[in-house]
C-alpha cells in the first residue's frame, strides 16, 4: 500500500485542517548494542563520547572495501522489488518499470492480490520479467523469505522501494484511535521499513553490483501537523530521519556500493486517500493537488532509473509534487477555478 503526503508549502492552518493523508513530493540531494553491560559505568561512558558512537562497524568497512573493489556496473535492465506493490501506487510503480524492460519483483500481505495483481502484468508483459510472493513487512522472517524469493529468480536486485505502508483507514483524532489500529501503523511505517532496509542493505553490500534503496514519505514527513491521523503523519516524520540515519552510516563505515534515498510521490489518488476525503478542505486540496498512480509512477520511474544509469552513488530526495508546482495549481484554482470538482464534488 502505497504511503501518503503533503507538499511542503506554506498553507494556513486553518485551511489544512482536516485534510486527509497524501503523499508528498523536486529532485536534489540531500551502533549496535554495547553487549553485555559492565554496569552504569559503561554506558555513561558510552554516551558521553561521540568518538564512540560514530565508530565505523568492522565488519561494514571490510564488506563495503570489497565490494567496491570488485564492483560492476549497474546497467539496465534492472532488476527491481517494490513493497506493498499489488494495487495503488505500488501496482503503478511495478508497470512503469515493466514498461522500461526491467525485471519486477512484488509482494503484499493478501496472496489473493499478489496472485492477482502477478497474474495482470504478466498478461501485459509476459511470465519472464515479474514474480510475486506474499510478505509482512512487519515480520523479519517474511522479509528474509522476501529476500531469498528475488534471488532465487533474479540473483540480485539493483533497486528496492519500500512502498508498503499504512494509516489503518482510520480518520480521527488520536484520543479515539484504537490501540489495533496504532499497532498497524506504527509496526508497518516505522518497524516494517527498519526491517526492510536491515535487509535490503544487508542483500546489497554483498551484491557486485551494489544497489539504490528508496524509501517513501508521506504527510507528515515535513515536520507539518497532520490531524485525524496524527500517528501516520508521526511514522512518515520517521522515514525521513531513518534514511539520513542509514546514510550517515554508510558513509561512516566507507561503503560504497549502496544507497538509501527519499522518494515523494505527492498526492496520489489511491484508495487510502480517498478514504479519508470526508472534509471539505480535504476534497479541495485534493482535487487541486492529486494524482493519478500512473502519472505519478511514469514520473517516479523514470527519475528513479537515472539513478543507478548515471553510476552515481549520492544521496537524493526525489519529488514529484514541488512546492513551485503546487503553488502555481493553487493559484490557478484561486484564480480561475481550475480542477474544481475533478474527483470530488466540493459544494
Amino acid at each position: 500500500m502505497a504511503s501518503l503526503s503533503f507538499p511542503a508549502i506554506s498553507v494556513p492552518t486553518s485551511v489544512r485542517r482536516g485534510l486527509a493523508p497524501t503523499q508528498t513530493a523536486r529532485s536534489g540531494p540531500t551502533a549496535r548494542s554495547a553487549g553485555p553491560g559492565t554496569g552504569r559505568r559503561r554506558l555513561g561512558s558510552v554516551f558521553s563520547s561521540g568518538a564512540n558512537l560514530a565508530r565505523p562497524s568492522p565488519i561494514l568497512s571490510r564488506i563495503g572495501e570489497e565490494s567496491f573493489d570488485k564492483r560492476e556496473p549497474m546497467v539496465p535492465p534492472f532488476n527491481v522489488l517494490i513493497t506493498g506493490s499489488t494495487k495503488g501506487l505500488g501496482f503503478a510503480l511495478a508497470r512503469e518499470f515493466l514498461k522500461a524492460g526491467d525485471n519486477v519483483v512484488i509482494c503484499s500481505r493478501s496472496a489473493e492480490r499478489v496472485e492477482s495483481a502477478v497474474q495482470n502484468l504478466r498478461n501485459e508483459f509476459g511470465e519472464q520479467h515479474v514474480w510475486g510472493t506474499v510478505c509482512d513487512v512487519r515480520k523479519g522472517e517474511d522479509v528474509k523469505e522476501l529476500v531469498n524469493f528475488a534471488r532465487d529468480r533474479l540473483k540480485y536486485i539493483d533497486i528496492w522501494i519500500n512502498n508498503a505502508g499504512s494509516n489503518a483507514y482510520s480518520y480521527k483524532p488520536l484520543v479515539e484511535t484504537s490501540d489495533q489500529d496504532l499497532m498497524e501503523v506504527v509496526t508497518t511505517n516505522t518497524l516494517g521499513l527498519m526491517i526492510c532496509c536491515r535487509e535490503a542493505i544487508n542483500m546489497m553490500l554483498n551484491q557486485p553490483r551494489g544497489g539504490h534503496i528508496f524509501n517513501i514519505d508521506g504527510a507528515g514527513s515535513d515536520g507539518r501537523p497532520t490531524p485525524r491521523f496524527a500517528a501516520y503523519g508521526a511514522t512518515k516524520r520517521s522515514v525521513v530521519h531513518l534514511t539520513k540515519s542509514l546514510q550517515a552510516e554508510l558513509q561512516m563505515n566507507e561503503v560504497k556500493n549502496v544507497m538509501v534515498h527519499n522518494l515523494s510521490p505527492g498526492m496520489v489518488t489511491t484508495d487510502l486517500l480517498m478514504s479519508g476525503a470526508t472534509t471539505k478542505q480535504a476534497k479541495f486540496f485534493i482535487n487541486i493537488l492529486a494524482e493519478p498512480p500512473e502519472v505519478v509512477a511514469e514520473y517516479l520511474v523514470r527519475c528513479i532509473r537515472s539513478v543507478p544509469s548515471s553510476r552515481s552513488m549520492k544521496p537524493t530526495y526525489i519529488r514529484f509534487l514541488t512546492g513551485l508546482k503546487a503553488y502555481s495549481q493553487i493559484f490557478s484554482r484561486l484564480a480561475f477555478g481550475a480542477r474544481r470538482n475533478r474527483y470530488l464534488v466540493e459544494d
